[in-house]
């Protein structure tokens, strides 16, 4: 329980501390979730099927591309899988996810 406590103190000071070289971060992931969006606007219809599907491809696929890089690097070097793939592709998800929630906006 220590443990955690402190590991937890530690990344709070981390997020305070970072949050000005976070932010650029932040905004890069969301315009290259925005442009992946906007992209498959052409592939996808108009309608609310459309809409859904767009929406949850361009969640997905930002998350899985930044996975997928440590990913080809490790198996490159080490000819095996990368034990934390799908931990890399989480975390990004969460980070992302969290952003597109803050960031939106009703349309009216």
């Amino acid at each position: 329980m220590l443990k955690h406590v402190i590991i937890l103190i530690l990344l709070t000071a981390g997020v305070v501390f970072g949050t000005a070289h976070i932010q650029p971060l932040i905004i890069l992931l969301v315009s290259a979730h925005d442009w992946v969006s906007q992209l498959l606007l052409q592939v996808f219809a108009g309608g609310e099927a459309g809409n859904i599907a767009r929406q949850m491809l361009a969640l997905l696929a930002i998350p899985v591309i930044i996975g997928l890089v440590p990913a080809c690097i490790y198996w490159l070097a080490k000819k095996r899988m990368f034990p934390y793939c799908m931990h890399v592709v989480w975390v990004i998800w969460l980070i992302q996810a969290t952003a597109l929630i803050v960031l939106y906006k009703t349309v009216i």
